[in-house]
């Protein structure tokens, strides 16, 4: 089992919502960890596949004012392309990403 990961960077950023689908954060091999806030009324649609994200192909509904982490396992957190979409475009997604 790998040992926990202590990180004392985290850069933060804001990526405007959008009806079409729009990186949140791009693939990253160092992240540690990541924090996404829906800082918007409507409900944000993330695909954490590496593909678009959609209202029918999607990973993780954030709904208004939601908050969502990467879980993590033993063996680190996702580190690939994370998408979204949002319901009706207004607010911003606030994105903190750990290195």
């Amino acid at each position: 089992m790998a040992s926990p990961t202590v990180t004392a960077t985290g850069t933060k950023s804001s990526v405007p919502s959008s009806t079409s689908s729009v990186t949140i954060l791009a693939a990253n091999p160092g992240r540690k960890d990541a924090t996404i806030h829906n800082n918007s009324t409507a409900t944000l649609y993330l695909d954490l596949s590496g593909g678009t994200a959609s209202a029918t192909s999607f990973t993780i509904k954030i709904f208004a004012d939601g908050y969502y982490e990467l879980p993590r396992n033993p063996w680190g957190v996702y580190t690939g392309l994370i998408t979204g979409i949002w319901s009706s475009a207004n607010g911003n997604a606030q994105v903190t990403e750990f290195k």
